[in-house]
């Protein structure tokens, strides 16, 4: 395991995630994903530290409003969210990891747009 530093763009909000140093992350083709280039990478909260920003952060809901999407409320940018499929988790955007950690990324496609037909297949990302 490797711990991982990321943040927004305006660096109001920044994060440690502790995942490999080969990533497997999700490219997602929902309405809200493939909108903002989103790359998942889905994490137990046990994983996912806060270092500064929470007083910064907006959230945004819809249709269920399972998922907490947190944004930056100066720059924008939502470089992690709680996510429908793992509640008790967080989804890092990868796009979002300062470099240096990551030694390779492997993305793959995800079906977003028929949610309810594939999110079983998202399940045991939350038990990496």
């Amino acid at each position: 395991m490797a711990t991982h530093r990321g943040g927004c763009h305006c660096g109001a909000v920044q994060f440690e995630v502790e995942a490999p140093a080969e990533l497997v992350v999700t490219e997602c083709n929902c309405s809200i994903c493939s909108k903002s280039g989103y790359l998942h990478l889905i994490v137990p909260a046990a994983r996912f530290r806060l270092l500064r920003g929470e007083d910064r952060l907006a959230t945004y809901t819809f249709g269920t409003r399972t998922a907490k999407h947190r944004f930056c409320r100066t720059c924008g940018i939502k470089s992690f969210y709680v996510p429908r499929s793992n509640p008790d988790g967080y989804s890092v955007n990868a796009r979002c990891l300062e470099p240096g950690t990551v030694r390779r990324m492997t993305v793959e496609p995800f079906d977003g747009r028929h949610w309810e037909e594939n999110a079983a297949r998202l399940a045991p990302l939350s038990r990496e």
